[in-house]
């Protein structure tokens, strides 16, 4: 699969689509990403999901539902009860220490392009494909990885994605 980056001149974001996906579909989004500011969260009722295990948090529309976080307290999953494809999740591990990983040349470093309001640094990227749209919001603080994601239906993507990038702007973590 071939991918082609796009970046908005009203920020560092970095867009990577798939080929797959039709051009009208991809050129809508890519000029929805340049407005995403005009969003109006004061039409949402929001709730707050806190990680107490990880110390992380992020917005939801407060209608949504969320399915069973997992034993190990990592993260959670929202999903749109009118529309169970559309969900919202997020999650952190432990990274490995450098001096365990092996083989320092598969180690992927991928440079910052999104900053959360909070000013952290991380990295959204916001891939679409013939089934599946996806926004993923990747950050990294000392040893630990905390991820946020929205997907949707390919088709649907264009009706979530203000929502998925307000909701990864407001990602915050805790200062320890």
């Amino acid at each position: 699969m071939t991918t082609a980056n796009k970046t908005c001149s009203l920020g560092r974001r970095i867009y990577r689509f798939a080929s797959s996906v039709s051009g009208v579909i991809a050129v809508f989004i890519i000029l929805w990403g340049c407005t995403a500011n005009d969003f109006n969260a004061g039409a949402i009722a929001w709730k707050t999901y806190s990680n107490s295990r990880y110390g992380f948090e992020f917005p939801y529309p407060s209608n949504w539902t969320s399915l069973a976080a997992p034993e190990n307290d990592d993260g959670i999953v929202f999903i749109l009860p009118q529309n169970k494809t559309v969900e919202i999740r997020g999650w952190a591990s432990q990274q490995l220490p450098n001096s365990i990983v092996t083989d320092q040349n598969s180690v992927k470093k991928i440079n910052s392009n999104f900053q959360t309001a909070q000013g952290v640094s991380g990295v959204l990227v916001v891939e679409v494909d013939k089934g599946v749209g996806s926004m993923t919001l990747t950050l990294t603080q000392s040893q630990v990885k905390y991820y946020w994601q929205g997907r949707s239906k390919s088709q649907e993507f264009q009706d979530y994605y203000r929502l998925f990038y307000y909701i990864a702007q407001q990602y915050r973590i805790s200062k320890s």
